[in-house]
């Protein structure tokens, strides 16, 4: 039996996939205690760990997180991500710091497991002994010689001109992240380390082990990709839903293609996505299923077509196997899940990661990318078209399922700690 911690950023799209991995450590006899905020402690005591509270870290609720941190309040898109990074991830790194240097000092662990974007886990890691592996719930964003920067939504480009624009971006990029570089060196200097050159999206990711959830064949292609860096394929998580739907006999029975659109579980204004697409497949041959990522919330603020049905969530399981096309914002977990079932995707991607997930999905072949959070109906509608009509969207797509089939999961994940702290 050894000893886990496990840091989580309290995020449900963070917290599903980590949860997994919790269970697989703990039915394997191992001793796991997770750090995470005050909404998912719950949930992990309930799976059988021992929960580390936030404490000096300032613990929020993920869908007000400006009540927590007011720098966010009225940001949007590229501003929106550096203020995040900023407050939310870098400048909370010295509470969380703090947090886990207690639960080193009351207990050690033979093996810390943290979400890739808790930087007190980084940070700790360089005072105690014992190994850190990384474990990535959205794709791999560290640079990388091959590829420009993460955040721009930018495929690799080609030829020598294309190499050369792309050096040029990361020198740019190197330039106007000044700012949250030097965020990182006053969090280090709050927790008493020392200074470093080193950027901070390299900083956050383990040397020594990194199990990125997705698929090589889904992210682009690195020279330079790190022997310790491994894809897992996809996390399989608990049911999002409870039970069926009252209108559940309508999907089973539909004679037309069924379409499911996902707002995700963070920024979700109906009026982003579910109203462009509801609008825009309203006179389509299709059944159009709506999740709007509250678990009560089946409710929206504009009438509901004929041909749509909407839940608050739903149990992906059970309506995949059902559906023909997904319209998403580019949650990592849906789209990672979509695709193992061999599903083609429209992804929406507005802020933080989903610009970058969406562009990955065209870059695969398996979808188009909207390049916007905010599409219109027509743009829905056409898209929809598009893929409906063109094969293949849903043979690249069915690659995709092959490979997920063959991935290893959460258990590839617990086998390679359990390598790493023998």
């Amino acid at each position: 039996m050894a000893r886990i911690m496990v840091a989580v950023m309290p995020f449900a799209g963070h917290i599903a996939p980590v949860e997994a991995v919790v269970g697989e450590f703990l039915s394997r006899g191992h001793s796991v205690r997770v750090y995470t905020g005050s909404a998912y402690a719950d949930r992990f005591r309930t799976a059988g760990a021992r929960v580390v509270p936030w404490q000096d870290a300032p613990d929020f609720d993920e869908h007000a997180v400006q009540d927590t941190f007011p720098q966010l309040r009225g940001k949007k898109g590229l501003r929106q991500t550096g203020t995040n990074l900023e407050y939310l991830f870098i400048r909370s790194g010295a509470g969380q710091y703090r947090d886990l240097s207690r639960a080193w000092d009351e207990e050690p662990w033979d093996v810390l497991l943290a979400d890739g974007m808790s930087c007190g886990a980084a940070l700790v890691a360089e005072r105690t002994s014992a190994p850190w592996a990384t474990l990535s719930v959205i794709p791999l964003m560290t640079p990388s010689r091959d590829l420009p920067p993460s955040g721009l939504a930018l495929r690799p480009a080609r030829g020598a001109l294309g190499r050369t624009r792309d050096r040029v971006l990361r020198a740019l990029f190197r330039l106007a992240s000044r700012k949250l570089h030097t965020a990182w060196n006053e969090t280090r200097e709050a927790v008493g380390l020392p200074r470093t050159t080193t950027q901070f999206t390299s900083a956050w990711v383990s040397s020594a082990l990194t199990c990125v959830s997705g698929l090589a064949s889904l992210d682009y292609p690195r020279s330079d990709l790190p022997a310790t860096t491994h894809y897992v394929g996809r996390i399989r998580t608990r049911p999002a839903a409870s039970g069926r739907p009252a209108w559940w006999a309508d999907v089973l029975e539909s004679r037309v293609p069924v379409v499911h659109v996902t707002q995700g579980t963070l920024n979700v204004d109906p009026d982003d996505l579910l109203r462009p697409t509801m609008v825009g497949l309203a006179d389509a041959a299709v059944l159009v299923v709506a999740a709007t990522g509250h678990a009560d919330g089946s409710r929206l603020p504009f009438p509901v077509p004929p041909n749509a049905r909407v839940a608050g969530m739903v149990d992906y399981d059970e309506l995949l196997p059902l559906t023909s096309v997904v319209i998403t914002n580019g949650g990592w977990g849906g789209v990672l899940t979509a695709l193992s079932y061999g599903i083609p995707l429209i992804v929406a991607g507005g802020d933080i990661d989903k610009p970058e997930i969406a562009a990955r999905v065209a870059y695969s072949g398996a979808g188009i990318d909207l390049r916007t959070g905010t599409p219109s109906p027509a743009k829905v509608a056409a898209a929809y078209r598009r893929v409906a009509a063109d094969s293949s969207f849903r043979a690249a797509a069915g690659r995709l399922a092959d490979d997920f089939a063959g991935a290893g999961g959460a258990g590839e994940v617990v086998e390679r700690c359990e390598a790493l702290i023998r």
